[in-house]
């Protein structure tokens, strides 16, 4: 190749010298390596970074993600279960139905929570003083996400696991949830507040189930996605020509909030929650998590900024409050612009350690439900009867397409919204 490139018409030789040509070719080595020319520098793979490929390979193993789902599917039937027997004691000691029925939540919700913390090793960082900080898990309060992700919930979750209010935590869900297998069922026996966000139908419904809580005896994080549903930009064009329809100001990062569900709430639980954390929430490098993701042990590293207001502070009058939220959403709109700009939101930093109950918990489901399904997976293959084997392949079949069902209810492209629909009622 080098003799046709001398003998070449094109040839550097031809028009500045044997010399030219060399330092030309030299250059060019350099800049990029000629077709004749491939230098390849490998590191040696160090024991860690070797054991580090070897666990992302055995986290995408199916097989594994199977038994797992396994695990979080049984135990929620067994939890339950187990919370259908406890309706006996809500005539009787409503209080201490509530205290258990937190710890049967808690011990499946701990599971996804694991999820996040163990097996995808994904870091949260606040954004945050040390005061508010210490006041987690000591006061009941209202905390208004964004609800741009996939896993935004998961991550508010991992904060109250960390402040141990987990199993207690509540949240203003649409109806459809109430369906959802696991979900909806944990959620109907922890008093979750439903909606159809059609405010009629809703009025009564919402405001019993808020009334309720106001003696609930655990300390509650009562989250309010006050954007209604999750960010899309065909969401979000509809919502900024509302917001133009209405003279309010634009948001870039947001949707235009809904009022009435964090008005209705705070005279609801006013006496009970003595503070609003606004929590805003980003995740490092442009990263899109999802659910599938942490399944698939993929690491995330999100960014939480969180801001106290005490409820002395919120106008108590409807229309004053609704204005009160519209201006907090302008400032978050300025922490996210901020963030994209900086790549992390002002204010210091704390970082809280994850707790070993999480991992405790699945470990304890897993020794209990694997053992079983092992012996008998085991005995199947042994007998040789292909009725048996055949039965057994069409069970991992379908478990395997619930659990993927599981994981589609958050899916953002599968959020079943019917945001911007004409027939719908515009937001309030």
């Amino acid at each position: 190749m080098l003799a046709s490139a001398v003998s070449s018409p094109l040839c550097p030789c031809a028009a500045g010298g044997p010399y030219y040509w060399l330092k030309d070719l030299v250059s060019a080595a350099c800049k990029r390596s000629p077709p004749w020319l491939v230098i390849v520098y490998r590191k040696a793979p160090t024991p860690l970074s070797s054991a580090m490929a070897l666990m992302a390979c055995v986290k995408s193993l199916f097989i594994l993600q199977l038994l797992m789902g396994f695990v979080f599917v049984v135990s929620g039937l067994i939890i339950n279960f187990i919370q259908l027997f406890t309706c006996v004691l809500w005539p009787i000691n409503r209080q201490l139905y509530r205290k258990i029925n937190c710890r049967l939540s808690y011990s499946l919700w701990s599971q996804l929570v694991m999820l996040l913390e163990w097996w995808s090793g994904t870091e949260c960082t606040l954004y945050t003083d040390q005061a508010t900080v210490d006041k987690f898990g000591k006061e009941h309060v209202i905390t208004i996400l964004n609800h741009n992700y996939e896993i935004d919930f998961l991550c508010g979750w991992t904060m109250c696991e960390r402040f141990g209010i987990l199993g207690s935590s509540k949240v203003l869900a649409k109806h459809e949830l109430l369906k959802v297998p696991l979900i909806g069922w944990t959620w109907y026996f922890l008093e979750i507040v439903f909606c159809k966000r059609k405010w009629e139908e809703d009025r009564k419904t919402v405001f019993k189930g808020l009334s309720q809580l106001r003696d609930y005896p655990e300390f509650m994080w009562f989250l309010l996605y006050c954007e209604g549903t999750r960010f899309t930009e065909t969401k979000h064009q509809i919502s900024m020509q509302v917001a133009e329809s209405k003279g309010l100001p634009k948001l870039k990062y947001h949707l235009l909030p809904r009022t009435k569900g964090f008005t209705t709430t705070m005279q609801c639980l006013k006496g009970t929650v003595s503070a609003v954390y606004d929590v805003t929430l980003n995740f490092k490098d442009n990263q899109t998590p999802t659910l599938l993701g942490i399944v698939n042990g993929k690491k995330y590293k999100a960014d939480l900024c969180v801001r106290r207001f005490p409820v002395e502070d919120i106008p108590t009058d409807e229309k004053e409050c609704a204005i009160w939220l519209h201006k907090l959403y302008q400032e978050k709109d300025a922490l996210q612009e901020n963030y994209k700009k900086e790549g992390k939101y002002p204010g210091p930093t704390i970082v809280t350690r994850r707790r070993p109950w999480t991992l405790l918990n699945f470990l304890f489901w897993a020794t209990l439900l694997l053992s079983p399904l092992i012996n008998f997976a085991c005995g199947v293959a042994v007998s040789g009867s292909p009725l048996l084997i055949i039965g057994f392949v069409i069970f991992l079949l379908v478990a395997s397409i619930a659990i993927r069902r599981l994981i589609g209810v958050t899916e953002v492209k599968k959020t079943g919204s019917s945001y911007g629909n004409p027939e719908a009622k515009k937001q309030n």
